[in-house]
């Protein structure tokens, strides 16, 4: 048996204390005492004991009082007490057990009784810990577990994103790139936004390459069209929002819930022009309000089979242009301050 174990023995007879210590230490433990209950209070605080042998009758703090201390204490409140006292009746003996004593041992004590009962006690205290520990061990490899499959998840679900979006570039006369600068321009209009989270932004540039995922189920001559499209055709692009939303909405993962509300709204207007639902203001959702800016921009920096590429003093300044109509006036303040930054991003 391991012996290191820490054992006060509290009583105010000096008499009784050096009975017990002398019983106790052929098994080697590690004995302390104190001659009333502040002076153990004080000593437990300072030493971590593994079982204490508490008197009763005692001046200053009775055991009852001391026992009732150290089980109000999140600290101390797991350490086996044993009453060892000369007090005998019932109401004592039930009034220990009450205030959550592990043993009574009445005065005079049976030395065998006292080793016997203090070695068990101390060995269920010290299987209690390991227990514990096993327990806390176990409890640690399961989160981490669980974090390592969380985070697999969403490296899955970045992955379907990204492969996803590539097949949008597929079926339009958008690029690899063009997905990629419009969720690194995302990524950096969040950050400078105040209100949203360093997890926001993380959302938003994983999730902002899904923003024209519904143009795959567009007919590509009108996505392909070299000049303006008609009434009719304009009707059935705008329809890429309606369509994504069909297929992402069935998702509560969180970037998939992300991607479905880019794709729905980043074509609504601040002035509540925009489709398919025509949000106004800030019913449109941040995401929304962002990736309209950043696809917008880079659109124009771009040539498209319809147009060509504007210079980016020219794309910035349509963007200041339209704040309040188009796009959010704060999002494009924020823009424009930084907008060295974001036209470094466009020409990647």
């Amino acid at each position: 048996m391991d012996n290191n174990f820490n054992v006060l023995i509290v009583d105010d007879v000096v008499e009784n204390i050096q009975v017990a210590m002398n019983v106790l230490k052929e098994e080697n433990y590690n004995l302390s005492f104190a001659l009333n209950g502040e002076e153990a209070l004080s000593l437990i605080k300072d030493t971590g004991f593994d079982l204490i042998l508490l008197d009763i009758m005692m001046p200053v703090m009775d055991g009852f009082s001391v026992c009732k201390n150290l089980k109000a204490d999140d600290f101390t409140k797991d350490i086996p007490i044993i009453f060892l006292t000369a007090k005998t009746d019932i109401e004592s003996i039930s009034k220990g057990f009450e205030l959550g004593a592990v043993d009574y041992i009445t005065k005079p004590f049976n030395p065998d009784e006292l080793l016997a009962r203090t070695r068990t006690h101390l060995e269920l205290y010290k299987g209690k810990l390991l227990l514990a520990q096993n327990n806390l061990s176990i409890k640690v490899k399961a989160e981490k577990e669980k974090e390592r499959l969380l985070t697999e998840l969403e490296k899955n679900q970045k992955e379907i994103i990204y492969i996803l979006a590539e097949l949008t570039e597929t079926v339009s006369d958008e690029t690899g790139k063009h997905i990629k600068r419009v969720a690194d321009i995302s990524r950096l209009l969040a950050y400078y936004y105040p209100s949203l989270s360093d997890e926001d932004v993380d959302t938003i540039h994983c999730s902002a390459p899904m923003h024209d995922i519904g143009k795959i189920a567009v007919d590509p001559k009108i996505l392909h069209k070299p000049s303006s499209l008609t009434a009719e055709e304009f009707e059935l692009m705008k329809e890429h929002t309606t369509l994504a939303h069909k297929v992402l909405k069935c998702s509560d993962r969180k970037i998939i819930k992300a991607a479905d509300i880019i794709a729905m709204q980043h074509h609504e207007k601040w002035d509540g022009s925009g489709y398919p639902k025509g949000l106004k203001g800030e019913d449109i959702h941040i995401y929304g309000r962002i990736v309209a800016i950043a696809d917008v921009f880079d659109a124009l920096t771009h040539k498209r089979v319809y147009k060509d590429s504007w210079t980016p003093e020219d794309a910035s300044a349509y963007i200041q242009k339209n704040a309040g109509t188009h796009f959010d006036p704060t999002l494009v303040a924020l823009f424009m301050e930084h907008v060295e930054e974001f036209v470094t991003l466009a020409k990647i």
